[in-house]
């Protein structure tokens, strides 16, 4: 077992509520508020959770431009077969997609509602 372990990634936000939420919806976890609204997080499985921070002035990334550069963006696994039921969830709950795979590609992306990039992969 390693010495470190990885506990929890963080994401920038205007409204951590909110973008909590929405993650909370994709993924089907829970949204935990610690109460002081500058800090939520989604719990899900196993201990793994997302966790989201408030910052004054957010600047969404400006995907694919680097102008404000995405600095990360996470990656979900769906099976082909629901790709597509995926992509109508996300949409629904907020999310644009930006490229669609073409059928070329093992993966779509999308910018949740404040800007972050994410991608639904074929898994």
């Amino acid at each position: 077992m390693s010495l470190i372990s990885l506990g929890v990634v963080a994401l920038d936000c205007p409204d951590p509520q909110a973008l909590a939420g929405f993650y909370a919806e994709v993924l089907g976890w829970r949204v935990e508020d610690n109460g002081d609204g500058d800090w939520v997080e989604v719990a899900g499985p196993d201990g793994r959770a997302l966790a989201f921070q408030q910052v004054a002035d957010y600047r969404p990334p400006q995907w694919p431009g680097q102008d404000v550069p995405q600095q990360l963006h996470l990656d979900f696994d769906v099976a082909s077969a629901q790709i597509d039921e995926a992509e109508r969830k996300v949409v629904a709950l907020g999310a644009k997609l930006v490229q669609h795979d073409e059928g070329v590609r093992d993966f779509r992306v999308y910018l949740d509602p404040v800007g972050h990039p994410f991608c639904l992969c074929l898994k």
